[in-house]
């Protein structure tokens, strides 16, 4: 009876040693999980009334110019000024300006384009849905120059939605 109960212990502490070594060796060799990126940019939701800064606008920036690097250094200056940078790119085959530039948005009444054009200047706002870049694009061409001085922020007359920096 005592050499029975000895066996059926030490059976069940054989048996649990067993799950445990089991189970850590599943947990040891599991993949670690993947990197997962930020967005660049999240929709945010903005009132009547509310203050749209520079700072609340991802700018993606695309190259329709023979310039090499027009894009990327377009983006840095956006970024001095404030705005949120987005991606720079060469802009899709075949594009081609007759303005130095054009800004390309979902929706033509966006306030972000609205803000960013009094900086570049008076240059066509173009519904572009689904064109796959963060927050607006600014497509620069030949033409393009320095950028201008804007506003800083503007005051909405409708409520919108914009593409903003996530808050960390």
């Amino acid at each position: 009876t005592k050499r029975v109960r000895t066996a059926i212990t030490l059976a069940a502490l054989a048996l649990l040693m067993l799950v445990g070594v089991t189970w850590g060796w599943a947990q040891m060799t599991k993949p670690f999980p993947g990197k997962v990126d930020a967005p660049i940019c999240v929709n945010t939701s903005y009132r009547a009334g509310d203050e749209l800064t520079v700072q609340d606008v991802t700018v993606s920036v695309l190259n329709a110019s023979g310039r090499v690097g027009l894009a990327a250094a377009t983006e840095a200056d956006l970024v001095t000024i404030g705005f949120a940078g987005g991606q720079t790119d060469n802009a899709p085959q075949g594009t081609s300006l007759t303005t130095p530039a054009e800004i390309w948005v979902d929706d033509v009444d966006n306030p972000a384009a609205k803000l960013l054009r009094k900086t570049i200047g008076k240059v066509p706002v173009v519904a572009h849905p689904d064109i796959g870049y963060a927050g607006i694009v600014l497509v620069v061409g030949d033409q393009f120059g320095d950028l201008g001085q804007g506003p800083t922020s503007l005051v909405l007359k409708d409520d919108a939605v914009v593409c903003s920096p996530p808050v960390e």
